[in-house]
């Protein structure tokens, strides 16, 4: 039989795609209906795509990117106004957890828009590439929420300042704010964006499995801890805010404008 482990694995259906080449596992977001928001589906799928990766003999490095501009919207605010999201904010903490943990370096890679509970994928990877142009917020506060969940691993990464003005006020702010902040690894023109994150890619399927294992254990310690630490709370924080009448009020007026 025809050796087809780096092919993509791709259904009409699916939310997320896996492949595998030179050692990199690539996971890319592909919901452009609403914007990679993360729906229970796309959750679901994209904590499968981690696992297996991260049991994957073949792989040294997974990358997570997305297949157009937008790399994540956020909690997916139509799930949330009908069924609530107490469900929803722990398995975001657990996804959250598992990039965290998994054996292998996890990089991000996104060339436009990052809103919410996407920020929350980016802080939690190893490392993360962003195009200096591109644009980040945390939202939740215009809405009646905060960011609960995502805290646990965006307020480890940025600095208590710009932390506080970011997630205060909830504008928008850049690629290359987002590295000076400290929640990105680096930003580049949006023109050297692929070539800068496959030599990253590159230079990190050059570790020793033990190696990159045991560093990655080290250098995440504090942040899971924090996680195990705070990740009930957040999450119970996240459902009863979303369950709010002023949240409710707030997203139902923001889904009619988007229609």
């Amino acid at each position: 039989m025809p050796d087809t482990s780096d092919a993509p694995t791709q259904s009409s259906s699916e939310l997320v795609h896996y492949s595998v080449s030179d050692a990199v596992a690539t996971i890319t977001l592909d919901s452009p209906a609403n914007r990679n928001a993360l729906s229970r589906q796309l959750v679901t799928e994209l904590f499968g795509h981690l696992e297996r990766a991260g049991a994957a003999d073949d792989v040294r490095v997974v990358l997570v990117e997305s297949s157009g501009k937008v790399f994540c919207s956020g909690a997916d605010l139509s799930e949330a106004t009908t069924e609530g999201m107490e469900v929803g904010a722990r398995r975001i903490v657990d996804l959250q957890r598992l990039v965290v943990t998994l054996d292998k370096p996890v990089v991000t890679k996104n060339l436009g828009a990052v809103r919410a509970g996407g920020i929350g994928i980016v802080a939690a990877a190893d490392i993360a590439v962003s195009a200096e142009d591109a644009t980040f917020a945390l939202t939740e506060v215009k809405l009646g929420l905060a960011a609960a969940i995502i805290s646990l691993t965006v307020h480890h990464r940025m600095n208590p300042r710009a932390a506080a003005l970011t997630t205060l006020g909830g504008e928008v702010f850049s690629g290359a704010e987002a590295a000076a902040y400290g929640l990105v690894t680096k930003a580049v023109p949006a023109e050297r964006l692929d070539e800068e994150v496959a030599a990253i890619c590159a230079s990190l399927a050059t570790g020793a499995a033990q190696g990159l294992r045991e560093s990655k254990r080290i250098l995440n310690r504090d942040l899971v801890a924090r996680i195990d630490a705070l990740g009930d709370e957040m999450a119970t924080t996240s459902a009863r805010l979303f369950a709010s009448d002023e949240a409710r009020e707030a997203m139902t007026a923001f889904l009619s404008r988007k229609r």
